[in-house]
């Protein structure tokens, strides 16, 4: 009984330390507009159309909203665009952790002081990348996703400011709603005791 108490506890502790994550908190992780424009250059790949990405999911979130009006009442409507919009600003969270992830490995990689492997210190066989080099390309692809889906979050909010009228604020649990079970039960059994 007392491990149960115990991981419930923990359990609650790790709730509380998650950060709220904002679309300031994404703009950390996420490349900015020229690291983008460095990585598309520097490895070739396709540059990141940001201001075409978030204007469609800013349409995509206004229309689907509007298909939902005649049904939907206001207060149904912004719970449902928090809830929405919340998960484009997570997903974005997400890829810009991964992205800082994989400069890390590809740095670590690179770096022929941090390589405990000290296979990458030889040239790949002619033809092929090295680890090192696979891992700066992931990298960089990762970057450029993590770029994309930040500007779909900058939409989302945006759609949610313009079709309610208010700036979209991340969704934070009560301070009630962190106490367990077991912690309630505990108080109502020492209001006994008043």
């Amino acid at each position: 009984m007392a491990s149960k108490t115990h991981q419930s506890e923990m359990n609650s502790s790790r709730r509380t330390a998650r950060p709220t994550i904002t679309l300031e908190l994404v703009a950390k992780h996420a490349p900015n507009d020229v690291i983008a424009e460095k990585i598309a250059a520097s490895y070739g790949l396709d540059p990141v159309d940001y201001a075409a990405i978030r204007e469609v999911t800013e349409e995509q979130v206004g229309r689907a909203a509007q298909i939902l009006q005649p049904t939907v009442n206001d207060t149904a409507m912004r719970i449902h665009l928090q809830r929405v919009v919340g998960s484009f600003v997570a997903s974005a969270y997400g890829a810009g952790q991964f992205y800082g992830q994989k400069v890390t490995q590809a740095r670590d990689l690179t770096s022929s002081l941090a390589n405990d492997d000290r296979e990458e210190d030889r040239d790949a066989v002619y033809g092929f990348e090295t680890k090192a080099a696979r891992a700066r390309r992931f990298a960089a692809e990762a970057g450029l996703t993590a770029y994309a889906l930040m500007a779909a979050a900058e939409g989302a909010v945006s759609a949610y400011a313009h079709i309610t009228g208010d700036d979209w604020k991340p969704y934070e649990p009560s301070s009630a709603s962190l106490v367990t079970v077991s912690q309630r039960s505990a108080a109502a059994e020492m209001a006994a005791f008043n």
